[in-house]
């Protein structure tokens, strides 16, 4: 008879057991969802923990979507994408980014943490390790976990209210183990960015070393004083050769407002077509059909709707910068964001951040997000979506400062 380990079982009503995977038992928490489950069902609560803004999806992709439904564009399609929208993208990358991406190396996907999941699924067995700049989102230190490989977090460097990356650190970490270097540029939730020079040297480490730079890229456009024509952040495609081992993932959730539609991309050589290709077959077939149209209408006709979110979202991180310095008596700190729609901020003599967190769920009706779900060096900060009406968030900062 086959004996279950304890941790190998969960136990149901009626006393039946069912065996799961044991990496299933060994994930590690996620503070920023269990805040939103202490907060779900209080009262007049503002939200901010999340990464999404207030302002719906514009008409002319929810349109392009409907015209595509009544047209009967709602079967199967292509597992990597309609090859439409492959070559939007490519056409998209050629207009905005001056590269040339021919659509066999755009992938489809159904949104950006399906292509984070897809990437790390074709790249990583147990025993395997990623290095990963931390802070960093929770869901992909998450997936890197249900791959069963081990993650290194390399934190950056917080001095002087500045964010920035210490090579030799990230170098260091890396072992014979390390399968792949997972950068978050811009930085979700610091907003920090990498200098093209930084890239470069990573690219230049990776590639003497045969790993892989997994690239998360979501907020690329969402930046502040860029220095290219349309307004970017500057991107691992910009120095890298067309064969490298570099994957870049990316989504159309924050750009233009589309967070409920699941759509995103991933951008590779073209020896992973085939590899993403098996893995997303048996992941979800194909990315849903008729939202690739409206895609594709983001794509071509976004970039005034882009550029009206991007200075609301300007406005709104000033306004942040002056508040939060005001707060407090001068005990709250934070970086000015280089890029996104986050302020990560500390405040001084509360290094719990999720007693400060409750704090503000009980007593501001306030939900932020508690900085240790960002990584193990993060305990004491906090994250703030500011993507959000002026009016909504001087209310925020009101109820702040009953708090502090």
């Amino acid at each position: 008879m086959n004996s279950i380990r304890p941790e190998d079982q969960d136990v149901h009503e009626g006393g039946s057991t069912m065996k799961f995977r044991p990496v299933l038992h060994a994930l590690t928490a996620n503070p920023g969802v269990e805040m939103m489950s202490y907060a779900a069902g209080k009262r007049d609560m503002i939200t901010m923990g999340q990464g999404e803004g207030d302002v719906p999806t514009p008409d002319f992709i929810v349109d392009a979507t409907y015209k595509a439904m009544k047209e009967g564009k709602m079967y199967y399609g292509p597992t990597l994408g309609q090859e439409l929208l492959r070559k939007s993208l490519s056409d998209y990358y050629k207009r905005i980014y001056h590269l040339d991406i021919p659509s066999d190396r755009v992938f489809v996907t159904a949104s950006g943490s399906t292509a984070m999941n897809l990437c790390l699924a074709a790249l990583l067995d147990k025993g395997d390790n990623v290095v990963a700049i931390t802070p960093i989102w929770k869901n992909l230190l998450g997936a890197v976990e249900l791959t069963q490989a081990s993650t290194t977090q390399v934190p950056l460097d917080y001095i002087d209210d500045k964010w920035s990356l210490d090579l030799n650190k990230l170098f260091d970490a890396v072992t014979p183990y390390t399968k792949v270097m997972l950068v978050v540029t811009p930085s979700n939730p610091t907003g920090w960015t990498a200098t093209k020079d930084e890239m470069r040297k990573i690219l230049d480490f990776a590639r003497e070393r045969g790993i892989w730079v997994l690239a998360d890229e979501v907020y690329a456009r969402l930046v502040y004083d860029s220095p290219h024509t349309p307004a970017r952040s500057d991107s691992f495609l910009d120095v890298a050769t067309e064969d490298d081992l570099l994957l870049v993932v990316n989504s159309f959730s924050k750009s233009w407002a589309m967070t409920g539609w699941r759509m995103g991309w991933i951008v590779g050589p073209k020896i992973a077509e085939s590899k993403i290709k098996d893995v997303a077959l048996y992941n979800n077939l194909c990315p849903p059909t008729a939202t690739q149209y409206g895609a594709i209408a983001a794509l071509e006709q976004g970039e005034d709707f882009l550029a009206s979110q991007v200075a609301m979202y300007q406005s709104n991180r000033d306004l942040m910068m002056q508040r939060l310095g005001a707060m407090g008596g001068g005990r709250v700190h934070l970086a000015k964001p280089e890029a996104t729609f986050y302020g990560f901020f500390k405040v001084d003599g509360e290094p719990d951040c999720i007693a400060l967190t409750k704090r503000f769920i009980d007593e501001a009706q306030l939900l932020l997000s508690p900085g240790c779900a960002f990584g193990t060096t993060c305990r004491g900060y906090i994250r703030m979506c500011f993507a959000v009406s002026e009016g909504r968030l001087n209310e925020a900062f009101d109820r702040m400062e009953k708090v502090l």
